[in-house]
């Protein structure tokens, strides 16, 4: 019965997936190429001191990213140092300076990496003002990216890719908002939380007494999950039942999770005038999510062991409400993307389970990946796979009517090489360094041998690519965890985001090339399968060797 119900609610979410597909993916591509104002955003163009009419050249756009950026970080960070003296504190004391760093860090990469119990440690206000927002302007940031990128492949002849402050304005009111609002109400009516309550003391049915926290949770819940951020408004995530109380609620969001990345091949399709390519983008992460969906159940429904065979499968860690699929669906889901959200804890799934999160942020986080960097991630790898495509063939490779030369390739070469590079550094030095191995062994592992080693490896997968997600058995808040992972996360959110704008702006100076008998159609089936086979051997297989130190070892033993 739990697997059939399980399977229900994947073709459930695939229906729902579909139906949004067309309208929001043309809804998002009309967002971006209209040129009407909203009153609203004339006002903050105002305020900005920003010319809407006026585009920018990719250095422009990327400044204007950096800039914005810095400031968010500085501004949650000394919003957390002075939670004291806020209003809605709860009483709660300053976050040390450490933690505030990497929190800010965090929520502005679109992370949400969380080194602390969130309903234990953070007021209203800072939960709101600082947070909660970081969760609409982040996601916006990386969707403007994404649509930067492609107005490089769409455009000819020019030196511009777009006004960065139009397309953070219009992603934050036109599409993030709206959806928030109406989310929120669906959610409350579902049962979670949403209040200014503080603690409530109640006594247990043992006679005993507890305090049970409330606070504005489902505004907070949906642009979690819509804008792939996933930071929790509680330390269970959305295992929580304040969170996340019923089967359909769970569903609802992993449609919000979903929703954005899915449909936005069907915005670069309109973008670039084929919908045949955004199809040809679509179909790619399709075929990986697919994939590693399977993998990751048929991993959980056969674990080994007395237990797992008595309850049908591997049941540790994971709520009984949702069993075995619903939880693989949804771990899938939020590796695959950016969000990190859990409604079981990773940790606990059985070794080989718990290498399937991993290797799916390993990808890249690309099948759909997150708000925006998931397209433009995966139309990095597809700017690689016309490049082997064209060397295999003898021709120049040329990708939407753009040739792929030196200068375009390297940018793609270094941009899929920063994440592996901040992963295996961060974690080559968490062990290398005898006063930081001793502190991470000491204090952070709680699992020691081979598991630890897995729990360090994707605390640093998950912050370079600006998951969030952990493998709960590691205590990250020290000097060390807090300072490298917050550190991983900058540079694995804004050296990408440097390359793809100044690939925007190589490709939007270029002309279009007239496609000829010997160009690489981009929207068949072939081209698919090239594609899906550069993602798995370019990404996955940098990452092979350490994954044999740590969770392939554990399973194999």
């Amino acid at each position: 019965m739990d697997v059939l119900l399980g399977l229900l609610q994947a073709a459930t979410l695939v229906l729902i997936l579909a139906l949004l597909y067309r309208p929001l993916g043309d809804y998002m591509a009309h967002i971006y190429t209209s040129t009407k104002d909203w009153g609203v955003e004339r006002g903050l163009y105002r305020l900005v001191g920003v010319d809407p009419r006026s585009e920018q050249s990719w250095p422009a756009y990327l400044r204007g990213v950096l800039a914005f950026s810095v400031v968010g970080v500085i501004f949650v960070y000394v919003l957390q140092r002075a939670q004291a003296v806020l209003p809605y504190s709860l009483g709660l004391p300053a976050i040390p300076e450490g933690l505030s760093f990497n929190t800010a860090a965090s929520f502005v990469t679109n992370t949400n990496w969380q080194s602390y119990s969130p309903d234990i440690t953070m007021g209203y206000t800072v939960q709101l003002a600082g947070l909660a927002v970081q969760n609409f302007v982040s996601a916006a940031v990386g969707i403007a990216v994404a649509v930067a990128l492609v107005r490089g492949f769409a455009r000819r002849r020019s030196g511009t890719i777009g006004n960065f402050w139009v397309d953070l304005f219009r992603g934050s009111f036109r599409l993030l908002l709206p959806v928030a609002i109406v989310g929120a109400i669906i959610l409350i009516a579902g049962g979670v939380v949403q209040n200014f309550n503080g603690f409530t003391e109640i006594t247990t049915l043992a006679g005993n007494t507890q305090n049970l926290p409330g606070g504005p949770v489902a505004s907070q819940e949906v642009i979690k999950e819509f804008g792939t951020n996933g930071g929790g408004f509680f330390n269970a995530n959305s295992a929580h039942p304040f969170e996340n109380p019923t089967g359909w609620t769970n569903l609802f969001e992993i449609v919000l999770l979903l929703a954005i990345p899915f449909a936005l091949p069907r915005t670069f399709g309109k973008m670039v005038g084929s919908n045949k390519q955004g199809y040809a983008i679509l179909a790619t992460m399709a075929t990986l999510f697919v994939v590693s969906l399977v993998t990751l159940s048929a991993i959980e429904l056969n674990g080994a062991g007395t237990a797992p065979e008595l309850a049908g499968g591997a049941m540790e860690g994971k709520e009984q409400r949702y069993g075995i699929l619903t939880s693989t669906l949804f771990a899938t889901s939020t590796t695959l993307t950016s969000t990190g959200a859990v409604n079981s804890m990773h940790d606990s799934f059985t070794a080989l389970g718990g290498t399937m999160p991993m290797l799916n942020m390993m990808l890249g986080e690309v099948a759909p990946g997150g708000t925006g960097s998931g397209l433009y991630g995966m139309l990095v790898l597809a700017v690689i796979a016309v490049f082997i495509a064209g060397l295999l063939v003898g021709r120049t490779p040329e990708y939407l009517g753009k040739k792929i030369g030196p200068r375009e390739i390297k940018l793609a070469s270094l941009y899929i090489l920063v994440t592996p590079t901040l992963v295996l550094a961060g974690t080559a030095l968490s062990f290398a360094i005898p006063g930081v191995r001793e502190d991470v062994e000491a204090v952070s592992i709680w699992n020691p041998g081979v598991h630890g080693m897995s729990e360090v490896l994707y605390a640093f997968t998950s912050a370079a690519n600006n998951n969030g997600s952990a493998f709960a058995g590691l205590t990250a808040n020290t000097p060390w965890l807090n300072t490298a992972l917050g550190i991983a996360m900058l540079l694995g959110r804004f050296v990408p985001i440097v390359l793809v704008l100044a690939l925007a702006g190589s490709l939007a100076a270029q002309d279009k090339v007239p496609a000829t008998a010997g160009t690489l159609p981009t929207y068949r089936p072939q081209f698919v399968g090239l594609l899906v086979g550069v993602t798995v051997l370019v990404t996955a297989l940098t990452y092979f060797p350490v994954l044999t130190l740590g969770p392939l070892a554990e399973g194999l033993s």
